[in-house]
């Protein structure tokens, strides 16, 4: 199973730090969040990562290279000439790095010990997400998690952890542009063809500078 890394986007929330450098790039207790990420990847048996990159991309680039100081063969999806295509353009895109098996995504900006899985099996369905408990600054959450089914509304809520495990199918019909994973997330949880689990242990989204100061003291 290969790999993506979603790390194209601007990080306006976490402006001034992404001004001069791309959210990935941002250092958590000493490395940056993407080296946490490759570097997990690489210990739970991952070879092949694609990472997207569109905003100072070509910095992400510089750093991380060819994978070869992990031991683990990297390629780009390179967005920089047209812009940032989101979560799921950005996915349609790299499609033929990824493959014809199901794929891992996950994404940059956050921080966690969920422990990749390269032998996950979708088991007929199109995608699995890894939901988590609500953050503070999510309390709503996102879906509900139904017998294994993620749900578009539940009596508990979970937030989505920005990790997940998809059939290149669920991308079939995704056109090659700017667009969000969101609806078409939502729209495959109504014909019952996403699976789900809840992750309990240590996760947090990067999304704003008193977040990512927040977790370097702790």
């Amino acid at each position: 199973m290969n790999a993506m890394i979603l790390a194209a986007g601007r990080g306006e929330r976490m402006r001034p730090l992404t001004d001069s450098l791309p959210k990935p790039l941002l250092p958590v207790k000493g490395k940056t969040l993407i080296e946490w990420h490759i570097e997990k990847l690489a210990k739970n048996g991952f070879e092949e990562i694609i990472i997207n990159i569109a905003h100072l991309g070509y910095k992400i680039e510089e750093y991380v290279k060819d994978g070869s100081q992990w031991g683990v063969k990297i390629y780009y999806s390179d967005e920089q000439g047209t812009g940032a295509l989101e979560s799921a353009g950005g996915i349609k895109k790299a499609l033929p790095l990824l493959g014809d098996e199901p794929f891992l995504v996950v994404n940059g900006d956050i921080f966690c010990d969920y422990e990749f899985n390269p032998d996950f099996e979708l088991q007929g369905k199109l995608a699995h997400l890894i939901l988590v408990p609500n953050p503070p600054h999510n309390p709503k959450g996102d879906f509900g998690l139904k017998n294994g089914h993620v749900t578009n509304k539940d009596d508990d809520m979970y937030t989505f952890s920005g990790i997940g495990y998809y059939h290149p199918n669920f991308f079939k019909d995704v056109a090659l542009q700017k667009s969000s994973l969101t609806p078409i997330l939502r729209d495959f949880i109504d014909k019952k063809f996403v699976s789900g689990e809840v992750f309990n242990k240590m996760w947090h989204d990067i999304g704003t500078p008193k977040r990512l100061q927040e977790i370097n003291e702790n």
